[in-house]
């Protein structure tokens, strides 16, 4: 006969074993803070000195770990890769050389498939940081730095499913990453570098000349053209402006949208009137090696939608709009 499902918790007891998990695992992490001391200096110093590449290596729970600590150490300055336990032992291993340095993360210290592959590790040369939950597992008396990621109980209430133990293991390899990261000096831009498809990509590494209309496309007139001129200057241009530039080339003004809306709750005539009139002198320049971002929060602050771009000597090269940022996915 089939047993009779057990009924859904509670709400009551559903929210109150969450907190629990939560309170175990932070209190694993907790308690790594007074555990954290010379070895932890002494593998940091072991990896700034490497000369090849970090192996990271582990199986089950605690390889999913170390996927995730050799991704962040790649992506934080510190050349690295992932190795499964099980494929290592299967012709893998051949990717670990001996300037190498690898490091395998077990709860237990005592997984098979990396106490299969340290004896090769050895042979070849390369050195071994063990993150483990038990200083005198096999694991850790073989390797050279042992970081101790143990924990007092597991979140789970059979004491079983790896839960706090692998909170912990994340917690320390992510402290390792970034003292890593702090002692290389690597900074937003070399992030930015490691991630040019993300947002932080586009916005430290995109600068105005990449994301603004080149002098050649930007609607200008001359200061003394005439407003219906300017009209029609600005309706082709399609960016919302024109630019009033003086007799050597350089912007001395600018003629928006909202200046023409102005202009007309003023009454004047569009047939007749002068651009000098309404055009708002002394427009609001950017550089073209500025980042775009910069621009982006220029016009944020100021409250308008265009920049003119102009070079070191005040001449005009380019113009902007917030149309031309989200193009760009700036903003």
């Amino acid at each position: 006969m089939n047993a009779t499902p057990s009924p859904p918790p509670s709400t009551t007891r559903a929210i109150a074993l969450g907190r629990r998990v939560l309170e175990i695992e932070a209190t694993a992490i907790s308690a790594l803070t007074g555990r954290l001391g010379e070895s932890f200096e002494r593998a940091v110093a072991l990896i700034l000195q490497c000369r090849g590449r970090i192996v990271v290596s582990g199986i089950g729970k605690s390889g999913h770990v170390a996927r995730k600590f050799a991704a962040t150490l790649a992506s934080t300055g510190t050349p690295a890769y992932f190795v499964h336990a099980a494929e290592a032992a299967h012709g893998d291993l051949g990717m670990i050389a001996a300037e190498d340095i690898v490091i395998a993360i077990s709860n237990s210290g005592a997984s098979a498939e990396l106490l299969t592959i340290v004896p090769q590790v050895k042979r070849r040369g390369a050195r071994l940081i063990a993150m483990t939950g038990n200083a005198d597992s096999p694991l850790a008396r073989e390797a050279d730095i042992h970081l101790d990621a143990a924990v007092s109980e597991e979140a789970c209430p059979l004491n079983l499913a790896p839960t706090a133990s692998t909170t912990a293991e994340l917690a320390l390899s992510d402290a390792l990453a970034v003292a890593l990261l702090d002692a290389r000096g690597f900074g937003a831009e070399d992030f930015a570098r490691s991630h040019p498809g993300g947002s932080l990509g586009r916005r430290l590494l995109t600068h105005v000349r990449d994301v603004m209309r080149a002098r050649e496309r930007v609607p200008a007139v001359s200061g003394g053209a005439s407003l219906r001129e300017a009209l029609l200057v600005m309706t082709r241009g399609g960016m919302g402006m024109a630019v009033a530039l003086t007799g050597t080339g350089k912007p001395e003004g600018v003629f928006t949208d909202g200046d023409l809306r102005r202009a007309l709750e003023n009454g004047i005539d569009v047939r007749s009137a002068q651009l000098a009139e309404v055009v708002t002198h002394n427009p609001h320049t950017i550089g073209p090696d500025a980042l775009a971002v910069e621009a982006a929060e220029m016009m944020e602050r100021l409250r308008i939608s265009q920049l003119v771009v102009v070079d070191g000597a005040g001449m005009l090269v380019g113009a902007l709009n917030t149309h031309d940022l989200m193009q760009a996915r700036v903003i």
